[in-house]
């Protein structure tokens, strides 16, 4: 029973460790990447679809990023998305695709995104400390529950403390690693 709550209590840790890597790969680095378009979505017949979903998406060099529709009709809602989405550069379309032309960054941009990415850090920590709440209180219901003792209690209360720890320190790394990433010029 104990093992179990361990068990679930770290695989939601790891969800909250890849939700932020997922929410990092938005941000801009230096050289531009195709996640920074994942979260815009494209109203493809009524229906909101992501934009990796409507067309090819690809990073052509270290500043481009071309979008080729699967269906060139859907050029002005692509278009109008990307304006929506607000990612800091229009789009330009020249009637076959679109392109996304993004200039240098600035110190100042760079500091910005390094701000971003503090925010999501602190997302992810705070669902981190959730999920050790929960599998606190979860021990705690057997303790009162008489399943377990509380000597047990204790323990599994510190395994917990533990993957929390280190589930925040892998935290801490993919920051330390995104933000080197970001200042990099």
């Amino acid at each position: 029973m104990v093992n179990e709550i361990f068990d679930t209590t770290a695989a939601n840790m790891e969800k909250s460790i890849e939700a932020l890597k997922r929410d990092f790969a938005t941000l801009r680095t230096g050289k531009v990447t195709t996640g920074i378009v994942d979260n815009i979505k494209v109203d493809y017949y009524g229906t909101m679809t992501p934009l990796t979903q409507v067309g090819n998406v690809i990073a052509t060099d270290a500043t481009t990023i071309s979008i080729t529709p699967w269906e060139k009709t859907l050029l002005p809602a692509i278009e109008k998305a990307i304006q929506e989405a607000n990612i800091g550069v229009n789009p330009n379309n020249d009637g076959d695709f679109i392109k996304l032309f993004f200039p240098p960054m600035t110190s100042e941009q760079r500091q910005e995104i390094v701000k971003q990415a503090k925010g999501m850090v602190e997302t992810a920590k705070v669902a981190i400390r959730n999920v050790r709440k929960d599998g606190n209180d979860k021990i705690k219901k057997l303790e009162k529950e008489k399943e377990i003792s509380e000597d047990e209690s204790k323990k599994a209360q510190e395994q917990i403390q533990k993957l929390t720890d280190e589930h925040v320190a892998k935290v801490d790394e993919a920051f330390k690693a995104k933000e080197a990433d970001i200042l990099k010029v």
